[in-house]
């Protein structure tokens, strides 16, 4: 499993923008695939997760209603829009995979991280 997150960049405050992820390795131990966010000085946090059939998602309290996480496994991607943005999502993105059937919230089910992106949002 290698995972390449892209996507990221400076915006505004109400703009929108796409991460996507892309896993360039075996598919098999990315049953669950998840976006955890870092902003300086604070813990890396939960912000969004989709099982690989797309049924179950889950999404961190504090997004829940601007962004949207889907996946389209025929291309091993895992994307998350993110609309009505606001200064306080300014983090650094990582995606992950778990081989769990269920959405963890916490970090050690991950087994696999990308790189991360930047996100900034503008006041």
């Amino acid at each position: 499993v290698q995972l390449q997150a892209s996507g990221g960049g400076l915006v505004q405050t109400g703009d929108s923008l796409r991460l996507s992820c892309t896993n360039s390795g075996r598919p098999r131990e990315t049953d669950t695939m998840s976006w955890f966010r870092q902003a300086p000085g604070k813990e890396r946090e939960f912000v969004a997760g989709i099982t690989r059939s797309g049924t179950s998602t889950n999404y961190g309290d504090s997004v829940k209603g601007r962004f949207t996480i889907s996946r389209d496994n025929a291309k091993n991607t895992v994307s998350l829009q993110m609309n009505s943005l606001k200064p306080e999502d300014t983090a650094v993105y990582y995606c992950a995979a778990s081989t769990l059937f269920v959405v963890a919230t916490t970090l050690p089910p991950y087994k696999y991280w990308g790189q991360g992106t930047q996100v900034t949002v503008s006041s």
